[in-house]
C-alpha cells in the first residue's frame, strides 16, 4: 500500500473482500488523497484485502498553473459519500487515515512506536478482519469520538503477554487513554502493507481529532458487485471526483491486478517447491535404496542362515524394510535439529523462517515414507533370496 501522509501505512485486511452480489464476485476500490504542492503526487492508500477487480485511486494537483501547484487535496467523508452515492454498482464504502504514533502503557517500559488505523465501523467486514475477544468499532464509538482502540494480535502480545489481559485495558497513545474494547484473531503475513496483528485501530473521527488534525492523507475504499464493471467504475470514480475537484488529476490503479501477480507468483513458487519435493524424495530414496541394496549384499550368508533355521519370506521383508525406516526416519530428525540450528543464522540476513511443530513433524512423516517406498525392493530382493544359494555366497 502506498505511503500515507500521516507517516505511515494503512494496514492490509486480512484476506479477500467478501464475494456476492453476482456470479462474478465483488471488486474492491480505493481513492486516494489528491493534489499536492509542485505537482507532487500524494498517492492514497492500498486495498484492505481486496479480490480481484480492486483498484487504488491517488491524485495530483493539476500543472496548469502556479496557483494550482500549491493546492492539496484531501478527500473527506463527503467525498466517499458521494462516491457511493452516485456511482453505480457499488456496495459498501469506507474511509480510514494511517499514521505513526507512540504508546505507553501494559508491560512496555518505555514509549513504543505502533502503525495507528483510523477506521470506520465497517472497516473490520470489509477487510474480513475477526475478533478474538470483545468488539469493534461502532458508529457510536465514531459520533463520540470515543478513545477506544482495537489492537492486533502481536499487539497484545507485545504489551500486555496475552490476549485476555489485553481486553477492557487502557493504553496511551499520545499520552492520551484508549480502552481496548477488542482483539483481533491473527492475520500473519500478508502481500502488502503491514499486517493488522502489528496495528491499532481507532475510530476515524477521533483519529483526526487527536492524532492528525488537518494534515490527514486518507483512503477510501469502495467494494463493487461485479469486478466485470471495473473499468467502467473506474471512470465513473474519476467523473465523480472530478466534479467536486474540477482543477485536480486522479490517478487510478487497477489493485486487481497486482493480486493476480502475485497469485501468479504463488502458482509458480507452489511448482517450483513441488519439483524440490520430488528431487528430494527421488535422490534420498535412491541413497536409502543404494544402502539397502549394499547391506543385503553383505549380509546374504546371514539371510541364508535365517531362513535356513525358519525364518519366513515375510520376516526377512520386515527386517530390511525395517532398517530402511529407521535410516530415513533417523535423517529426518537430524534435519529438524539442523533446521533449528540455522534458522537463527538465516535471521540475521532478514530471511523469515518460522519453525512449527507441524512441520516438523510432516518433515519426518516425509522421511518415513521416502524411507518406506524405496527400501521396499532391496527388502523384497533379500526375502526371495534361496537359502542354499545365500549359504554359498562368498
Amino acid at each position: 500500500m502506498p505511503s500515507m501522509g500521516g507517516g505511515g501505512q494503512m494496514p492490509s485486511g486480512g484476506g479477500q473482500m467478501p464475494s456476492g452480489g453476482s456470479t462474478s464476485g465483488k471488486g474492491n476500490a480505493s481513492s486516494g488523497t489528491g493534489g499536492a504542492a509542485g505537482g507532487k503526487d500524494f498517492s492514497g492508500g492500498g486495498m484492505m484485502g481486496g479480490g480481484f477487480g480492486s483498484m487504488i485511486i491517488g491524485g495530483a494537483g493539476s500543472d496548469t498553473s502556479d496557483r494550482l501547484n500549491q493546492e492539496r487535496i484531501v478527500l473527506t467523508e463527503e467525498d466517499m459519500d458521494d462516491i457511493l452515492t452516485f456511482v453505480p454498482g457499488l456496495t459498501e464504502a469506507t474511509i480510514s487515515l494511517s499514521t505513526k504514533s507512540n504508546v505507553e502503557g501494559g508491560d512496555l517500559e518505555e514509549a513504543t512506536s505502533y502503525t495507528i488505523g483510523g477506521v470506520k465501523h465497517n472497516y473490520a467486514s470489509m477487510s474480513n478482519l475477526t475478533l478474538q475477544i470483545g468488539d469493534f468499532i461502532t458508529e457510536s464509538d465514531e459520533e463520540a469520538k470515543n478513545k477506544v482502540c482495537i489492537i492486533g494480535a502481536t499487539v497484545a502480545k507485545e504489551i500486555f503477554g496475552s490476549v485476555v489481559d489485553a481486553y477492557d485495558s487502557t493504553i496511551y497513545i499520545d499520552s492520551r487513554p484508549y480502552v481496548v474494547n477488542g482483539v483481533l484473531s491473527e492475520v500473519g503475513s500478508v502481500s502488502s502493507g503491514i499486517s493488522p496483528d502489528t496495528a491499532i485501530f481507532i475510530p476515524y473521527s477521533t483519529g483526526v481529532k487527536y492524532l492528525t488534525g488537518t494534515d490527514v492523507s486518507p483512503t477510501i475504499t469502495v467494494i463493487a458487485e461485479d469486478v466485470s464493471t471495473v473499468s467502467t467504475l473506474k471512470e465513473n470514480i474519476q467523473t465523480v471526483l472530478e466534479e467536486t475537484y474540477s482543477n485536480a488529476q486522479f490517478t487510478i490503479t487497477d489493485a486487481g491486478s497486482k493480486m493476480e501477480a502475485a497469485s501468479s507468483s504463488n502458482e509458480t513458487l507452489t511448482i517450483l517447491l513441488i519439483a524440490m519435493a520430488v528431487i528430494v524424495f527421488t535422490v534420498g530414496g535412491i541413497g536409502i535404496m543404494n544402502v539397502l541394496f549394499v547391506s543385503v549384499k553383505e549380509r546374504t550368508n546371514e539371510i541364508g542362515i535365517l531362513k535356513a533355521i525358519g525364518a519366513s519370506k515375510k520376516d526377512i521383508l520386515l527386517e530390511f524394510l525395517l532398517e530402511a525406516t529407521a535410516i530415513s526416519i533417523i535423517g529426518g530428525i537430524l534435519g529438524v535439529l539442523v533446521s533449528f540450528g540455522i534458522t537463527p543464522i538465516v535471521s540475521h540476513f532478514n530471511v523469515r523462517a518460522d519453525l512449527s511443530i507441524a512441520g516438523s513433524m510432516l518433515a519426518v512423516g516425509f522421511a518415513l515414507v521416502t524411507g518406506t517406498v524405496f527400501g521396499f525392493y532391496p527388502a523384497w530382493k533379500a526375502s526371495r533370496l534361496i537359502p542354499i544359494e545365500a549359504l554359498n555366497q562368498d
